[in-house]
């Protein structure tokens, strides 16, 4: 499957934006898609991930009751809204997917076998 992120961009701090993940391919509902995002200079961080139902999802502590994770498996799109949104998760987001990941390892990059190109997302203060 090949993955095209969208939707970032320059936003003030509480305001909101919504990434899109588009797939590619026929199976996308077998699989489960995150978000990740990396700072400059820091490590890739989990966000939040859904499986190919739709029917789980999980958050990061730090972007808990401000972030929803949904898709849409007849358009092939994974979403990311964003509310209420600080300079913290100024980064660049990046959508990943895999087949069958183990329920314990959903917020390790090393689960996801297919990535997306990212998307900026900048917060100012």
């Amino acid at each position: 499957v090949q993955l095209q992120a969208s939707g970032g961009g320059l936003v003030q701090a509480g305001g909101s934006l919504r990434l899109s993940c588009a797939a590619s391919g026929r199976t996308f509902s077998t699989y489960t898609v995150g978000w990740f995002r990396q700072a400059p200079g820091k490590g890739r961080e989990f966000v939040a991930t859904i499986k190919g139902s739709g029917g789980y999802t999980y958050y990061a502590d730090s972007v808990k009751g401000r972030f929803t994770i949904s898709r849409d498996n007849a358009k092939n799109t994974v979403y990311l809204s964003m509310n209420n949104l600080e300079p913290e998760d100024t980064a660049v987001y990046y959508c990943a997917a895999s087949r069958q990941i183990i329920t314990s390892t959903l917020r390790l990059a090393t689960s996801y076998y297919h990535w997306g190109q990212g998307t900026q997302v900048t917060v100012s203060s």
